[in-house]
C-alpha cells in the first residue's frame, strides 16, 4: 500500500520585512500540528524581489507558497503563481498590505495568519496583467493584485524616500502627495476600453483597480470586487482647489466611511460619475501616452511607460484565507 505524500509550503521571505526566528518557530509548529512536512525556506532579494525563488518552489512541487513580506513580494509572488493551482498564503507585513486589507484578513496577528496558511480554505481572486511598453518601445509583462496607476499616484510613489517609508510608514506618503500635487503636469492619453470606439482624454490620474480600498481608510473604488472577473477604471481630473477638496470629501467621507456599511451605501446610492470622478469596469483597457509617464503597481514604481495594455484574468490566484473568513462571506 503507497504511503500518502506529505504536504510542503515554501515560505517566501523578504529578510528586511520579518522576524525571521519567530517566524521559523510559527510556521514549524503550524506544519508539524497540521501534519504537513518540513517547510522550503527562501529569501527575496534586491535581484529576486520573488519571482525566481517562487519559480524555484513550484519546480520542487510544493503544495502552497506563504508570502511573508510587504505588497511587493505580495505581487512578485503572485506574478510567479499565476495561473497555477498552487495557492498563496499572505503573512502581512510592512506598511500597505493591501490584498491583505482588501481580503479583510488579520493585519497583526502572524501566528494567526500561519495557522490559516496551513487550515484554512483556497478562495480564487482575479488578477490584472499588463504589458507596458517604454520609450524604447520595448516591452514587459507584470501582474497587479490591487491597482495600476499613472499620474499623481505614481508620482506619489516616485517622490516618496524609501528609508522615511521604512522608519514612519503612511507618514511617509504626505511630503510626497504635497508634492506631487503641486505638478502641474497632466495625462493626455488615447485610450480604449474593451470594445468601445477609442476615446481622449486629459487626466490627472488614471487608475485600474482589482480591489478598492487602501491604508488611513481610504476606499478609492467602492465598487471593485476582487473576484468579479471585471477593474474598475478611475479617471481622475479634479478642477482646481475646490476639485480637490470634493475628490477628497468623496473618497475619504462618503466612500472611505458611509459606504463602509450596508445601511451607508443604501443612504449614498449608486455610485456617480461627476467632473472630477470618473468610474467605468472592463476588462481590457489600452493607453498611450503624449510622452513616457510613471507608472505604479501595487504601490511600486515600475519606471516611465508610453503605452500599457491590460486585462483581468478570472480566477486566476488561489489565495489561502481562513475558514471562518470563507463562511462570513458565503453567508453575506
Amino acid at each position: 500500500m503507497t504511503e500518502p505524500s506529505v504536504k510542503t509550503a515554501a515560505v517566501i521571505y523578504n529578510p528586511i520585512k520579518v522576524d525571521l526566528d519567530a517566524l521559523r518557530d510559527a510556521v514549524s509548529t503550524a506544519a508539524q500540528e497540521a501534519g504537513w512536512g518540513d517547510s522550503v525556506w527562501l529569501e527575496t532579494s534586491v535581484e529576486d524581489v520573488g519571482q525566481g525563488v517562487t519559480k524555484q518552489a513550484i519546480e520542487l512541487g510544493v503544495d502552497l507558497v506563504i508570502a511573508a513580506g510587504g505588497d511587493g513580494t505580495v505581487r512578485a509572488v503572485a506574478e510567479a503563481l499565476r495561473a497555477s493551482s498552487i495557492p498563496l498564503a499572505l503573512l502581512p507585513s510592512g506598511t500597505g498590505n493591501l490584498l491583505a486589507r482588501n481580503l479583510k484578513l488579520t493585519l497583526n496577528d502572524v501566528p494567526g495568519s500561519v495557522l490559516a496558511a496551513f487550515t484554512g480554505v483556497d478562495r480564487p481572486i482575479d488578477l490584472g496583467v499588463i504589458d507596458i511598453e517604454r520609450a524604447d518601445t520595448s516591452r514587459d509583462r507584470h501582474v497587479f493584485v490591487v491597482m495600476a496607476g499613472m499620474g499623481i499616484d505614481a508620482k506619489m510613489i516616485a517622490n516618496t524616500n524609501d528609508d522615511l517609508k521604512a522608519k514612519a510608514g503612511i507618514a511617509a506618503y504626505v511630503g510626497a502627495i504635497s508634492k506631487s500635487l503641486r505638478d502641474p503636469n497632466e495625462l493626455h492619453l488615447r485610450f480604449t476600453l474593451d470594445d468601445e470606439p477609442a476615446k481622449r482624454a486629459t487626466v490627472h490620474t488614471v487608475i485600474l483597480g482589482n480591489c478598492g480600498s487602501l491604508p488611513a481608510n481610504i476606499l478609492l473604488m467602492p465598487d471593485a470586487v476582487v473576484d468579479d472577473g471585471l477593474f474598475d477604471l478611475l479617471l481622475l481630473r479634479p478642477g482646481g482647489v475646490l476639485g480637490w477638496i470634493r475628490v477628497w470629501a468623496k473618497v475619504a467621507w462618503l466612500n472611505g466611511i458611509v459606504r463602509r456599511t450596508k445601511t451607508g451605501q443604501a443612504l449614498a446610492g449608486e455610485q456617480k460619475n461627476d467632473h472630477d470622478l470618473h468610474y467605468r469596469t472592463g476588462k481590457k483597457f489600452v493607453a498611450r501616452l503624449s510622452r513616457p509617464e510613471e507608472i505604479e503597481l501595487d504601490g511600486d514604481g515600475f519606471g516611465k511607460a508610453t503605452a500599457f495594455n491590460a486585462w483581468i484574468e478570472p480566477g486566476a490566484l488561489l489565495v489561502r484565507v481562513p475558514a471562518d473568513a470563507a463562511s462570513d462571506r458565503d453567508g453575506s
